[in-house]
């Protein structure tokens, strides 16, 4: 069974397999598709409207005991949409 993580973009609860986990390195949010990189991670469902909202929204990221700013959430999104469109 695996386990279950919430959507930081609608606050969903999902199985891990549906969601893209990311971590915070270096003032920067990373994405970890394979779920490697060491550190404290936070999840995002593949869905626009999940991205829109976790770009949009404001405040610290709990899981990653960390406020990015809106900026590196832009650019996780972009970097997201990338490896969405490869495949």
């Amino acid at each position: 069974m695996s386990p279950i993580r919430t959507c930081m973009g609608c606050g969903g609860r999902s199985p891990q397999e549906a969601l893209t986990r990311f971590v915070a390195r270096d003032g920067a949010l990373q994405l970890d598709p394979a779920r490697r990189l060491p550190g404290r991670g936070a999840y995002l469902h593949r869905a626009a409207a999940c991205v829109e909202g976790f770009v949009a929204r404001r405040g610290p990221v709990r899981s990653l005991r960390c406020t990015p700013t809106r900026a590196a959430r832009q650019a996780l999104a972009a970097s997201l949409a990338g490896v969405v469109a490869r495949g």
